[in-house]
């Protein structure tokens, strides 16, 4: 403890802001630690773990819970997560990611008028994702039954006190939510008054889902009545609800509302036990889920962040934040052409995206002066000693993506383009401060992060389903809006075009990283395009700067908008890049501010940067765990 605080007070001294006491406490634990985006969630994971059940339950009680609560999700959302197994002692990826349904095509979108599927609605859903996963997860890493560990989240769904967050966000979206019967049925409690929506603290019940949550228990208990395993137990509440009467039920409601889900698209989707991808920085390895999340940018960051000093630039400084706004420049502009689904064709250029050598050529480019507005992708198939097969789509791409420049001086690039970029960009639309814009930048999920004595740690990223959800007939079921993060044109990214069975590349990111071999730091964080950017900075300011779990989790961030949106609009001038936009936290040193304006960069400020980071850190030194829970929003820990 004393080197941590040496450590901690040495840095202070070259950056003030370092020296700052933290608004929330951090959490410490010698047996457990439960953080997620509720308080009432973090309750039900500490409800399982007194129950005797390991980090695995608690997650997927906290998953349960923050569902119910909507808590930026639903139950119709999807789930990915990072599990490590102490027995095995390897990090485990669960995709539990929807597929776009039956009939979603470029051709089908492109006749209805959009260049992006749309962002709400029935036509915004993939498949469910989230039931699937919990079960997977519950049942090979968890103890408890699936009736005990989604008891917190049914006694929730029988009516708790709702908190201000969600009431309000229900409120302001209830124009919406009128457009769909069953969710106006849930959501508006007090239809024809002035506030439609609940109070804080009323008591919201929601029968509905307490019938579908019920009827997944009552699959469990009937199949241990007839002798099958825990494990073939909770995948018979799975059965019922992708192939038995649940999935008629939202079959049927999602059909009725204009929806394209099948009975065959639930019955064929599964939830998938992958390898995770992971580097190795300055002797730490880092994993995340596979290139149908945006988590490798982060791992192509630090890659790339490798080949410089950091510490010696001093945290936030305007060297620092130069450094990383280009390496995560680099590192999106790969995401937003080459990323997407590996389980279709072509296949993913993983290997040279990864690789230190490309790595190492990226960061040549970094321009130490100024910010380079026009970082596009790069060519990792040289480094897999392979021909580039979408040259052409490459300059294309780099034209459109240089829109808020050529569209100004009347370019537009051949292909379909045109096409994509149907309305002129004026400088209303491209303003950062446009609050549509950063809502879409922004746009929320939760996370969950839990570990245990025995050794076990999660990190899970669940969204989909949020407010306002359309919910699927009498299931209480929120559909996904996932559909909005696939392209329509391949001159967009070609690895992400809409295809039926195909998951959409997004931008969930739970992260795990391991030190000496083990358990290091488990952290995810909300925020749409942001998370990885988040992410990116809260590891190196504990790796490079010293700082504990809780001063990294509020500690200010930069936000970059030099990067394709991925959720949002349905024209591509809603989506398009930013150059040199960047969110600055508003207690930047003047001088700082100056010298990076002068470097070409456009700032706005705001008074928290760092984004809702929850995060576990596992210290082998002491047997302890400490808890990190962002002092951003409503996230919350409990440790024991």
């Amino acid at each position: 403890m004393k080197r941590i605080y040496l450590l901690v007070c040495l840095f202070a001294v070259a950056s003030p802001m370092l020296a700052q006491q933290t608004q929330k406490p951090p959490l410490h634990g010698k047996h457990w630690m439960a953080v997620t985006g509720k308080p009432l969630a973090a309750t039900a994971g500490s409800m399982i773990f007194q129950k005797g059940g390991n980090a695995v339950d608690a997650a997927c009680a906290m998953l349960a819970a923050t569902c119910t609560m909507w808590d930026v999700l639903s139950w119709g959302g999807e789930t990915q997560a990072l599990i490590y197994n102490p027995k095995t002692k390897k990090v485990i990826a669960i995709n539990s990611l929807g597929v776009a349904p039956t009939g979603a095509t470029p051709e089908f979108f492109k006749g209805k008028g959009y260049n992006f599927p749309p962002e709400y609605g029935p036509l915004a859903a993939v498949t469910p994702g989230t039931p699937g996963g919990l079960c997977l997860m519950l049942a090979n890493y968890g103890k408890l039954s699936l009736k005990e560990v989604l008891a917190p989240a049914m006694e929730m769904a029988a009516g708790y006190p709702i908190e201000a967050q969600t009431a309000n966000s229900i409120e302001r979206a209830k124009e919406r939510i009128k457009g769909w019967p069953y969710s106006k049925a849930v959501f508006l409690t007090h239809p024809g008054e002035k506030r439609e929506a609940p109070d804080a603290g009323e008591i919201f019940v929601q029968r509905d889902l307490l019938a579908t949550l019920t009827k997944m228990v009552e699959a469990e208990q009937e199949a241990l009545r007839n002798h099958k395993s825990r494990k073939e137990a909770i995948m018979a509440a799975y059965d019922r609800f992708y192939k038995g009467d649940i999935a008629k039920e939202f079959v049927r409601g999602c059909q009725e509302q204009g929806g394209l889900i099948t009975m065959n698209d639930l019955a064929k989707w599964k939830p998938v036990e992958e390898e995770p991808l992971h580097v190795n920085y300055r002797g730490i390895e880092v994993y995340k889920l596979q290139a149908w999340t945006q988590g490798p940018a982060m791992l192509q960051s630090l890659n790339i962040l490798e080949n410089f000093d950091l510490k010696s630039m001093g945290y936030n400084s305007s060297q620092y934040i130069n450094t990383v706004y280009q390496t995560m420049s680099l590192a999106f502009a790969d995401r937003d052409f080459y990323y997407g689904d590996p389980a279709f064709s072509p296949k993913l250029p993983m290997d040279g995206l990864l690789s230190k050598a490309y790595a190492k050529d990226r960061a040549k480019l970094i321009n130490p002066s100024q910010n380079e507005p026009k970082l596009g992708p790069g060519d990792p198939y040289v480094y897999e000693g392979k021909k580039n097969p979408f040259t052409d789509l490459l300059n294309v791409h780099n034209a459109l993506s240089d829109t808020s420049i050529n569209l100004n001086k009347g370019f537009l690039p051949k292909h379909d383009a045109a096409v994509i970029l149907n309305s002129p960009v004026t400088d209303q639309m491209m303003a950062m401060n446009d609050s549509t814009y950063m809502d879409r930048l922004w746009r929320g999920t939760t996370s969950v992060e839990a570990a245990d004595e025995e050794g076990w740690v999660v990190s899970v990223t669940p969204s989909g389903g949020w407010t306002p959800a359309c919910i699927a007939g009498h299931t209480g079921v929120g559909m996904s809006q996932r559909m909005q993060s696939f392209v329509l044109d391949s001159a967009v990214c070609p690895f992400n075009v809409v295809a039926p069975g195909k998951r959409p590349r997004v931008t969930l990111t739970p992260s795990l990283a391991l030190k000496d071999g083990k358990p290091f730091l488990s952290f995810a964080v909300q925020g749409g395009d942001t998370q990885d950017q988040n992410l990116l900075q809260f590891f190196l300011d504990i790796v490079e700067f010293g700082m504990t779990i809780q001063q990294a989790t509020e500690a200010a961030n930069i936000n970059t908008n030099q990067l394709w949106l991925s959720l949002g609009g349905t024209q591509a001038k809603d989506r398009i890049p930013h150059p040199g936009e960047i969110l600055l936290n508003k207690n930047t040193p003047d001088s700082v501010r100056t010298t990076l304006i002068n470097m070409g960069y456009k700032p706005t400020y705001g008074e928290r940067t760092s984004g809702p980071v929850n995060a576990i850190f596992l210290d082998r030194e002491h047997g302890s765990l400490w808890g990190g829970s962002s002092n951003h929003g409503e996230d919350y820990g409990i440790g024991w």
